[in-house]
């Protein structure tokens, strides 16, 4: 008998395992017999690829353009300076991918609409390959800051508003409703949600992307949404393992070190990931971080055998898809060279390469890794199984197409929209209210100055006070304003009734913090919104009236402003303690602190 991931298998399983001809299947409500069937299926398709097909299965990235042909002079330009093809189809075709990820900036996510045609497209373009294999297509629908698809779709506060909520069936709705838009405009893996305990308030890339600072609550807001995406036939992709939630280093520009030891990763970092795979969750995502206490090579958890196969595989027990963050990232590309990076991540564990900065270097790096032997065959073989598992798993088989012309009815629907706003209202959090400005009286008829961070952000804070009466001047200052633009702020707040100003990540900006002092100088009363981290009020600790919205998004903002004017109590709770400025370790504000009006 043979130990794996600490289950014994017989003989001759230990031996396929081996060999590579069979990985431990992912869970699945199927009977034993369709199981069985399916497995069959799959070796018998891998059986029939070609290598290239099989290494272009482990691959997926981006192309530019609104369609799978899209002949737009701008689209094609792109991608032919980043792959040398003119499109989405021609990369699938030369490239055998087995998945696709949409962003904004590649001009993939106009409109739902839009959207769903792509996706049929590229899966067209996918299943007229000589083996044809449905294509993951992948986003970073986290919600809150990270968004990718925009309005009409249904908008969520984001991770750290869930957590200031406290109810895991919030998490789960808000996951549902997401997951059920994204299936509907061809989306079918959500790189989400984000699992990492943000226990450092400097934390440059986290931040309000994690539900907070206590595992307990991020082990049980991410099984929720791992639970609410599953449930709408979307894969789950809890990110960023084994937790990126100690650092002030951002792995998109350096490799940052995580000094926990063995122990603080079993209690703080690890837990939620745990509770993610309790719920079979389909796929985790690696980050470019190093933790000595896992491995002292000095390798980043992507690039690490004993982090993702010692430890994920291994001793967690996890038989899904291991996805890498993006090779795009200095984390990760700091250690090799990019040739280098796509075979020591397989050769780590990764199952899916996320974006590799040259497509073309990655994907004949890893055949030839394989010719040479350096990667066996086997091991090649075990990840796509995995993949075309997974797809087999989510019905891409048997159709991976959408209808567009039901997508109008199915995405941002006014029940969607409605549950969005109730859940929402549940997030905002009263920090401070000292000299009981709030709530404000409704339909006010006060001079009010919009100032701070934001162009959308201030007008559409703006327009909520005008739509209750108040007359209301908008003067955006930007991220750092200078000391011009912070006295013309301090100059119109001193002939206004109310100033509200709006601080976004102030904790890195003097200039924020200065112009929030400039404003509360004036002696007009001032209101501070954080719109994103709510660590903010350390830096200017003599506001007296502090809100924390943990999302500039217009659904949080809206709620916003029906707390403020009393139209809904706030209920919210900080999910993570606010430190002193001076030192990490003092408490301004404990977890869990949170002010209702009347009581």
């Amino acid at each position: 008998m043979a130990l794996r991931g600490g289950r014994i298998v017989g003989p001759l399983v230990a031996a396929a395992l081996c060999l590579g001809l069979l990985v431990p299947v992912h869970s699945t409500g199927a009977a034993p017999g369709e199981r069985d069937r399916d497995n069959a299926t799959i070796r018998k398709m891998i059986g029939r690829m070609t290598l290239e097909e099989k290494v272009g299965q482990l691959f997926m990235t981006y192309a530019y353009g609104q369609s799978a042909d899209d002949p737009a002079p701008a689209m094609v330009a792109s991608n032919q300076q980043t792959y040398g093809v003119d499109n989405f189809e021609q990369l699938i075709d030369q490239y055998h991918l087995g998945g696709i990820i949409y962003f904004a900036w590649s001009n993939n996510v106009n409109n739902p609409t839009q959207i769903a045609g792509l996706s049929n497209g590229i899966q067209e373009s996918a299943l007229s390959q000589r083996s044809a294999i449905p294509l993951l297509v992948s986003t970073d629908q986290e919600q809150g800051v990270v968004v990718r698809v925009g309005p009409p779709a249904t908008q969520f506060p984001g991770n750290m508003g869930l957590g200031a909520a406290r109810k895991a069936t919030y998490a789960r709705t808000a996951a549902e409703i997401t997951g059920r838009e994204l299936r509907a405009i061809g989306i079918n893996e959500n790189f989400a949600p984000v699992a990492d305990v943000n226990v450092n308030a400097q934390n440059p890339v986290i931040g309000v992307r994690s539900f907070g600072s206590d595992p307990g609550l991020v082990s049980t807001l991410t099984a929720a949404q791992v639970e609410g995406y599953q449930s709408q036939n979307v894969s789950s992709t809890a990110k960023h393992f084994p937790g990126h939630g100690d650092t002030n280093v951002d792995s998109h520009t350096g490799l940052p070190v995580i000094h926990h030891t063995r122990e603080e990763l079993d209690t703080i970092d690890l837990p939620p990931f745990e509770s993610a795979i309790e719920r079979d969750i389909d796929a985790i995502m690696t980050a470019h971080i190093v933790v000595p206490a896992l491995d002292d090579s000095g390798r980043p958890a992507t690039l690490s055998k004993p982090v993702l196969t010692g430890l994920l595989r291994e001793q967690m027990d996890f038989d899904g898809l291991i996805v890498t963050d993006a090779l795009t990232m200095e984390g990760v590309r700091q250690t090799y060279g990019d040739e280098r990076v796509p075979v020591e991540a397989i050769k780590a564990g990764a199952d899916v390469l996320l974006m590799p900065p040259d497509l073309d270097l990655a994907y004949n790096a890893v055949l030839d890794a394989v010719r040479s032997g350096e990667i066996g065959v086997g091991r090649i073989n075990k990840s796509v199984y995995r993949i075309l598992n997974l797809k087999m798993e989510r019905g891409l088989f048997k159709n991976p197409y959408v209808d567009e012309d039901a997508v109008p009815s199915k995405v941002g629907t006014p029940g969607h929209l409605g549950t969005a706003d109730e859940i929402t209202n549940k997030t905002v959090t009263l920090v401070k209210n000292d000299d009981d400005v709030l709530p404000l009286p409704a339909n006010s008829s006060q001079d009010v100055l919009v100032t701070g961070w934001g162009v959308s952000t201030t007008k559409t804070l703006a327009d909520s006070f005008a739509e209750r009466g108040a007359t209301s001047e908008v003067y955006e200052t930007g991220a750092n304003p200078n000391e011009a633009q912070r006295q013309t702020a301090a100059t119109k707040a001193g002939s206004k009734d109310l100033v509200v100003v709006s601080s976004q990540r102030a904790w890195i900006s003097s200039g924020q913090q200065e112009l929030v002092r400039d404003l509360l100088a004036t002696g007009t009363p001032v209101i501070v919104l954080a719109v994103r981290d709510p660590y903010d009020i350390a830096y200017f600790t003599d506001a007296p009236t502090y809100v924390a919205t943990y999302s500039y998004s217009p659904v949080s903002l809206k709620a916003t402003a029906r707390v403020l004017f009393g139209e809904v109590n706030p209920t919210g709770r900080l999910p993570v303690a606010i430190p002193t400025a001076d030192d990490p370790d003092a408490e301004l504000y404990p977890y869990g602190h949170g002010l209702s009006y009347g009581g």
